[in-house]
């Protein structure tokens, strides 16, 4: 592999490192604008395994907005990413996947959390695994598809 090869595939890789970041954070900001800028016009996501829907980016942020405006505080941490990007002649190609494990602690909405009174620490838990595919666009990766595999979850009472 060439010093030129080997250096636009680290960009790749980091710049699909930020992508996953970048769709962590506008979950967990309820930034729908952003989520949506993530995707290219023909993606799509699945959060069936969640209980979720399944259905192109469009409508992922108008569910994803509704259920997740049930969660006060919610903070998606994505590990372990695994990156394979596509190979073309030995060069990168133009798609990637990443497999990213992910533990989700949240805290449900009530009276007392939305005056910032009551209890900050999550009541509701869940992991698993994502497996996210991208698509180099003209505005650089973008996320062509996103599927939830949920493992496990926790929820305790809100008194708690």
């Amino acid at each position: 592999m060439t010093q030129r090869a080997e250096h636009s595939t680290l960009m790749d890789r980091l710049a699909l490192d930020d992508l996953v970041t970048r769709y962590a954070i506008a979950l967990d900001d309820g930034d729908w604008p952003g989520f949506l800028s993530l995707f290219t016009p023909d993606g799509r996501a699945d959060y069936r395994s969640a209980g979720g829907i399944e259905g192109g980016a469009e409508e992922m942020a108008v569910w994803l907005a509704e259920m997740l405006r049930h969660f006060a505080i919610r903070q998606h941490l994505i590990v372990n990413r695994r990156i394979t990007l596509a190979r073309r002649d030995g060069a990168p190609g133009d798609t990637a996947t990443v497999q990213a494990d992910y533990l989700n602690p949240m805290r449900l909405a009530g009276p007392a959390s939305d005056t910032g009174d009551g209890p900050t620490a999550p009541n509701y838990t869940c992991a698993g695994r994502y497996e996210f595919t991208a698509r180099r666009t003209t505005d650089g990766w973008r996320l062509t598809g996103v599927v939830v595999h949920e493992k496990w979850r926790q929820v305790r009472p809100v008194d708690d």
